[in-house]
Order: C-alpha cells, then structure tokens, then sequence
C-alpha cells in the first residue's frame, strides 16, 4: 500500500483498532459534540467532506443541484451536457490509474477489447434538502444498531441513520436508508444481450415506496419494520406479459415476495425470493440480492468499514435516461457502449462484507463502494469462494432536483466468468419516471398488498 493509500484509509483502520480494543460488542458511542458540529460545516449535512481535495480535482460541495431547471423532468434535460471528457482509461493506460478503479473495472478493461472510461470533471450535484439534514443531525445522536450488530434498533425518517459512521454496518444502513423521495412509478427495462449484439427485453411498470423518507418516522416501529414495498407489472415479453410480482423488504429479516399467474388469476407466496436465488428469466446472471444493486437483510455477511478514497465512479448519468437515445444503440454484445458512459473522480466509502462462517451465499466477499455525498452505491465487486473476481455491477447516479436526492436507478451487471451482462431499470425508452408519486398521491402503500396485486391482475 502506498503512502497515499495509507493516508486516505488512516481513519478508517483507527476506527477497527479501537474497535478491536472495545471488543466484538456492536453497541454504538454517538457523535461527539465536536463531531456534531462538523456537520454542515468542515462535513456536509449527510457527512461528506465539504472541502475540495488536495489537488482541487474534486471540487467543494456548495449544496449540489438544489433548484430546479427550468424544462427539467428526468431524461428530458442533461445539465453537463456540454462537457468534454478530461481523458479516457482503457487497456494501455489502466495500470496507471489502477489505484483509483475499482477493482472490478481494472478486469473489465482487461477482459473486453474496446472497453474504456471516459472521465469527466467531477460535479458535485447531489443536494441534501433541508428536512433530511435536520433528521440527519438528530440521528447523529440518536440511531443505534441491535446487539447483534446489524439491525437497525432505531433512527429517525428522511435522514441518514449515521452520518460519521463508526462500522461497516453502520455505512450499510446509510445507503439502504438514504434519502430518495417517498418513492416513484417507472416503466423500466431489463435487457439482457446476446454475443450477436441482439438483446432480450423484459419490460415492466413499477411501483416503489420507501417509508423511512417520511420526516414524520421515529422509529422502525412506525412502519412495522418496512424498508420498502415493491411492485412489477410484467409487460413484456409476451410470455410473462400479465405477470406481477410484489415485494416487502424489512429491516431485520429475509423480504416478503407473491407472484401473480395471470393465466391462473391466482397471487402465490414466493418463498425463496431473497439472497442469491437467481430472478427468472436471466439465465442465472442476477440474483435478487442485486435487484438495486443491493437489497435485503444484512444478516449473512460482516461489514468492515474500510475507509474512504478518491475513486473514478459513475456519475452524472444523464446519457442513460436520454429520451432521445434508443437501447439498441446503447448495448453492444459484451458491454454497454462506452459513449452512453459518464465517470467522474469522487470520495467514496469502502465497505468489505464477508460471508459469515455460519451462513452461506454464492458471493463469499462483496465490496461495495458508496458515494460520500449521497450514500449512492455506485459500484460493487463480488468473489466466489475460491476469491476470484465473479460479477461487477455499477450503479448510476443522476441528480433529481425536482425530489432534492440524488437517484441510483440504472444498473449494469457483469459476469465475468459467462462473459455476459445484464442491465436493469433502464428507462430511456419508457416514460418520464415519476418521482413524486408516493408524494402527490398517484401511489399509496394500499398499492402494495396481494389482494390489490389479484385486483390489477383481473382488470
């Protein structure tokens, strides 16, 4: 490890020593007082460096993309849509900027002739509305994990559950309870492309609610320990079409699942839709863990908070939801086209997560990374048992002014041992996402229950 290196991760390896010293309990100390302070100010709101780095390659925070252009709806307006790339990485130059890519992306380049990264100057968008830095500040003090060290035993709505994270766990909860909105209808597409440049479509309109966005939460309680409620309405292809599925995810065990048969008008109870059960329908390349790039229960791994580096990530994403773009233009046979791809420099947090000796799971180790100024997951690695490099998948990130959050929707998986990819929740070619929709009313949590699942099936 590099001086460099040493220095960017110093505050994390402090962190596992005193940890280490205290011994295995998991019972959190809250923020000091000085730390306390530090938000909004030398820290963001939700914790992130608001400073620029040493070089000025990452700029200030200076409060992300928080008003509202004028003609903005996702996909109808790229805000960067004028900058030029500052340069590429690809197969003759990825060694020297190795120490700053993952390592899933460094196998990437080495594995697909023509596979490159063109880096952008990095723009700080993400906004942080005034609500969730209130919550998040309270939660500073008050969020605490269980005694087992993984469940969430309280925090607070709308904001990040630790913003100076102590753990592993903790960084966890930050993504999986950041603020998106209350949540948001989507016609989304899943495409999976063949070694001829041709792709399967599955198309579906879905439906998500996120309980913890609500200021009003003061505890799990409140929302009888829901982290969210989805539902898909299968449009194509034409032998799923009708089919529907719903999920419950909660905070402290395995998600909920039915499925609706329309050609049996029947909802069943999915009983092992969580983990590393593969989804239907692509070919064993996408476990339900994946879904979002992450979901579920954390139960089966332990987290180690590894620090945080300056790192090139997806960013900015806007080309993926152009409405003017056309997918068959923007996947090739073996990866998406590098033109439709937008990477920035940015400080994220590195979180280790190794199976637990007494669970099991396809991925033995993932390592997740998540951008400091949303808590995003942008991108992860994932290992087979034997330590080799598995599957990659990146998780694109856009600014939303119009919700005050920075949205990771858009996904890429990569199987590098099929040699294949599978891409989810795209959305150029379906309507304009709805991101108010849970807000305004065009969606409730009665959406979610099986018996309204059989209703919209047998309408």
């Amino acid at each position: 490890m590099d001086k460099t290196t040493r220095k960017l991760f110093r505050p994390a390896l402090l962190v596992l020593a005193v940890s280490a010293v205290l011994g295995s309990s998991f019972a959190r100390a809250a923020a000091s007082e000085a730390e306390l302070a530090s938000l909004g100010k030398t820290l963001t709101p939700i914790g992130a460096e608001a400073g620029k780095n040493a070089d000025g390659s990452i700029p200030a925070w200076s409060g992300g993309m928080a008003q509202v252009p004028a003609g903005w709806k996702p996909g109808r307006l790229d805000p960067f849509k004028d900058d030029k790339p500052l340069f590429s990485i690809d197969a003759s130059n990825v060694d020297q900027h190795a120490d700053k890519l993952p390592a899933g992306q460094v196998a990437l380049i080495k594995a697909y002739k023509g596979y490159r990264m063109d880096v952008y100057p990095t723009r700080r968008s993400c906004p942080v509305p005034e609500v969730v830095a209130e919550q998040t500040k309270k939660n500073a003090t008050l969020a605490k994990l269980g005694a087992d060290g993984w469940q969430l035993e309280q925090v607070l709505g709308a904001g990040i559950p630790f913003p100076i994270p102590k753990n592993g766990a903790e960084a966890m909860w930050n993504y999986k309870l950041r603020y998106t909105g209350m949540g948001r209808r989507a016609q989304i597409s899943a495409l999976m492309p063949d070694k001829d440049g041709s792709y399967t479509e599955n198309k579906q309109w879905a439906y998500e609610i996120y309980p913890f966005n609500d200021p009003k939460v003061t505890g799990p309680a409140d929302v009888g320990g829901v982290e969210s409620k989805l539902l898909y309405d299968v449009l194509s292809p034409a032998s799923r079409t009708g089919e529907g599925y719903l999920i419950h995810a909660y905070l402290d065990k395995p998600q909920d699942a039915w499925i609706y048969f329309p050609g049996q008008r029947r909802v069943r109870r999915s009983p092992t839709f969580a983990y590393d059960n593969p989804i239907a329908g692509f070919d064993n390349l996408y476990f339900v863990d994946q879904i979002n790039v992450f979901t579920g229960a954390l139960d089966r791994y332990d987290y180690k908070l590894v620090g945080k580096k300056e790192m090139v990530v997806p960013y900015n994403n806007y080309k993926l939801i152009d409405k003017s773009n056309k997918f068959k233009d923007m996947v090739g046979p073996e990866y998406v086209n590098r033109d439709f791809m937008r990477y920035e420099k940015h400080r994220v947090w590195v979180v280790e997560a190794t199976v637990k000796a007494d669970k099991r799971h396809s991925f033995a180790k993932r390592v997740f990374h998540f951008d400091e100024d949303s808590w995003a997951l942008l991108h992860v690695d994932m290992y087979d048992a034997k330590g080799n490099l598995w599957r990659v998948q990146e998780g694109s990130l856009w600014a939303a002014p119009d919700v005050g959050a920075c949205i990771t929707y858009e996904t890429q998986m990569y199987d590098l041992v099929a040699r294949r990819y599978v891409v989810d929740n795209w959305t150029a070619e379906g309507e304009v996402i709805d991101l108010s929709a849970v807000k305004e009313g065009r969606v409730s949590n009665a959406t979610f229950s099986p018996d309204e699942m059989r209703r919209r099936g047998e309408r």
